[in-house]
């Protein structure tokens, strides 16, 4: 799927902590991850003031994301093993996704906007149906005995890339539920990762210090 070639960039620095990811969801507003207090918050860019407050989590939130059409839903993963539908406007949860065993710590929106994929301590990656309200396939093997740190898709949704604890990076068919490749290079653990916006390259970065381009 993917050519062997590669460039890599040493960071300048690289966070050891448990991550906070704010994603725009307007020109004024941005949805921002508490960890720590199982919340998410949406914040007022221009005051700085606190717009809404989402709770219902029953564990750290680890990560957002926001729907490709910019429109008012987002999607959470939490400590609780569960990824939830939220809707800004009406300022609640919509609805909640289960099947995960441990932590979920990624969630990213499939590019049509009417799935998401997730990554969890369980050693697995799973695809959920927005509209059916259900699990549409798990990315695992027997192999597998690590933790995910970070998802996300191919421009056209048919691949996930999935960011693992222990220096790898796989991807996935997501139809077929195959894995097509893995990606190696890493000397530490892949800690997050992500798509260009014209789908022609991935960027895989680490706790070895290094940012990595695969095209």
């Amino acid at each position: 799927v993917l050519s062997p070639a590669l460039v890599t960039f040493f960071a300048a620095s690289i966070h050891l902590s448990l991550s906070r990811p704010i994603f725009v969801v307007d020109v004024r507003c941005v949805v921002c991850v508490c960890v720590g207090d199982m919340t998410c918050m949406l914040w007022d860019v221009a005051t700085g003031a606190k717009v809404s407050e989402f709770a219902d989590h029953n564990g750290d939130v680890m990560s957002i994301s926001v729907a490709p059409d910019k429109s008012s839903y987002f999607i959470s993963g939490a400590c609780d093993a569960t990824a939830k539908l939220w809707d800004v406007r009406a300022g609640r949860c919509m609805q909640t996704f289960t099947g995960h065993n441990s932590d979920l710590n990624a969630v990213h929106y499939l590019p049509t906007g009417n799935a998401f994929g997730t990554g969890s301590d369980d050693a697995s990656c799973r695809l959920f149906d927005i509209r059916a309200g259900q699990e549409l396939m798990q990315y695992t093997h027997d192999s597998i005995l690590c933790g995910i740190t970070s998802v996300d898709f191919s421009k056209s949704g048919r691949y996930m890339f999935a960011g693992y604890e222990e220096n790898f990076c796989n991807v996935w068919d997501t139809l077929k539920g195959e894995c097509m490749g893995t990606l190696a290079g890493h000397q530490n653990r892949v800690s997050c990762l992500g798509v260009s916006h014209d789908g022609m390259a991935l960027a895989t970065g680490s706790w070895d210090v290094t940012l990595k381009v695969w095209a």
